[in-house]
């Protein structure tokens, strides 16, 4: 195997594991890792193309799966800061009228 592919290789699986874990700021070095194996790619002359398909599709899938997550957490946290406004708001009529 392409070193270039092992490295997308081995970064997918970190990112599978990151994920698994909500470790944003790992996963947040591990794509800055992916965007240096893609430059890596981009520039290797010789490589299998089933392979190299193969691999990417492989990392698509991790991705969509971190957009999907990255979305669930941030619609938690929409929803964490209205019910905080919703208490702050109650706790304001409380003391006007109590």
């Amino acid at each position: 195997m392409n070193a270039a592919l092992k490295r997308i290789e081995e970064t997918r699986e970190a990112l599978i594991d990151a994920l698994a874990e909500r470790d944003w700021e790992a996963i947040g070095k591990l794509d800055q890792a992916c965007r240096a194996c893609m430059d890596d790619v981009i520039n290797e002359k010789s490589m299998d193309e089933n392979e190299l398909r193969s691999n990417l599709e492989e990392l698509l899938g991790v991705y969509r799966q971190l957009i999907d997550s990255a979305v669930g957490e941030r619609q938690a946290i929409v929803d964490e800061m209205s019910q905080i406004q919703r208490a702050k708001s109650a706790a304001k009529v409380y003391h006007l009228f109590g």
